[in-house]
């Protein structure tokens, strides 16, 4: 059977065998350990030096960051239309509303002029501002979030940034996932570096760190008993998976260089390809991480999307569709959502391309020459 090109998968270090089976040596194959606090301290000096929590999934970090503040059943959330579900899912957690903000068309991501509009007509609406902002850095490329932020400063609404996909994305050599008060990271199967799942959540300071870490084990009072006086959560990552990112950590700014090399050779041989864009850091302040690299066919394509994905496949080449956008999506049929269609263009015109770490020159070049011959 012909081997695939995937789209990206996880890229072993070589190490993290080594810190799996010295927890198992010292008997630390327990939910926690040496292994998470080494971790979350070699995240935080990575991001700069706000404390981290290790969590079992990006999406826990979401949601506990919106936990964090405060966000109730009734209040309504703002949020980023164009990204992954886990970014709109735990709003409805907090038993809270999505508000969907569209896209502007540089970095794909949220457009500080609509979020304006619709902080503006929430509170015109509802008569009070929205509880949180959620921006995301898709697939790895910042946000305005310079402008968010200050928009979100402006307004006094706390600001939740979702970096799932941007680990060591930079704007304005800022890492992404500390603009906001709180940011939230991904350690899934096919992000920068994995886990083998789980996620972390960057806090603002100790203090909230400590608060995060409370309620993640469930909450339970500094007691000889089990007592509770508030809801918790079992979203502690696990010491052998933490055991697994600290190997994958001592790789990372060889896995970032390698992500950034791959999209550099798309951009530069699909320049000649007419009816292709490729996502490009729009200016010298954008640092993306290219988690993925990603196309956009223009109305002079002889395939959409969906048909090219499909024509790849026959090559065993794995491609995927951009997300559908959340005021699409029917689960969130009944939200709030603001915007210019662009992000709707986006969905119907985007592609986005193995990516992957371990990918090899040949197999990029492979990917290449399928896109040259099925567009002609």
């Amino acid at each position: 059977m012909e081997n695939w090109i995937k789209l990206s998968l996880p890229h072993k270090s070589g190490t993290e065998m080594k810190y799996i089976e010295q927890a198992f040596a010292d008997d630390w194959f327990v939910p926690l350990g040496p292994n998470v606090d080494e971790f979350e301290r070699r995240l935080s000096e990575f991001v700069g030096g706000r404390p981290v929590v290790a969590l079992s999934a990006g999406t826990a970090a979401i949601h506990l960051g919106l936990v964090m503040l405060g966000v109730q059943p009734g209040d309504e959330v703002i949020c980023q239309s164009l990204t992954f579900a886990a970014s709109a899912n735990p709003i409805k957690y907090c038993g809270a509303k999505p508000v969907f903000v569209g896209s502007e068309s540089e970095t794909w991501n949220m457009s500080p002029d609509i979020l304006r509009q619709a902080i503006d007509d929430r509170i015109k609406r509802t008569g009070r501002k929205p509880k949180a902002i959620i921006a995301v850095d898709l697939y790895g490329m910042p946000a305005r979030l310079d402008e968010i932020a200050a928009i979100a400063a402006e307004y006094e609404i706390p600001l939740l940034e979702d970096s799932a996909e941007a680990m060591g994305s930079t704007l304005d050599g800022k890492m992404c996932g500390t603009f906001g008060e709180y940011g939230a990271m991904s350690f899934n199967g096919n992000k920068m570096i994995t886990t083998s799942g789980g996620g972390a959540l960057i806090c603002p300071d100790e203090e909230a760190a400590a608060r995060v870490k409370f309620l993640a084990t469930q909450a339970r009072e500094n007691r000889p008993y089990y007592y509770h006086e508030v809801i918790g959560y079992n979203y502690r990552l696990s010491n052998i998976s933490a055991g697994i990112g600290i190997g994958q950590l001592e790789t990372i700014e060889s896995r970032l260089a390698r992500r950034r090399e791959i999209h550099d050779i798309y951009s530069r041989e699909l320049a000649g390809v007419a009816c292709v864009k490729v996502l490009d850091n729009p200016s010298q302040r954008f640092n993306s991480n290219f988690w993925l690299t990603t196309i956009l066919l223009d109305s002079n394509s002889p395939l959409i999307p969906d048909e090219l994905r499909l024509r790849l496949a026959e090559r065993h080449i794995e491609t995927r569709l951009l997300w559908r956008p959340m005021d699409m999506q029917p689960v969130f049929a009944d939200c709030p959502a603001y915007g210019d269609g662009l992000d709707r263009e986006l969905f119907e015109s985007g592609l986005c391309l193995p990516s992957g770490s371990s990918l090899t020159d040949t197999e990029v070049s492979s990917v290449i020459e399928a896109l040259e011959e099925a567009l002609g």
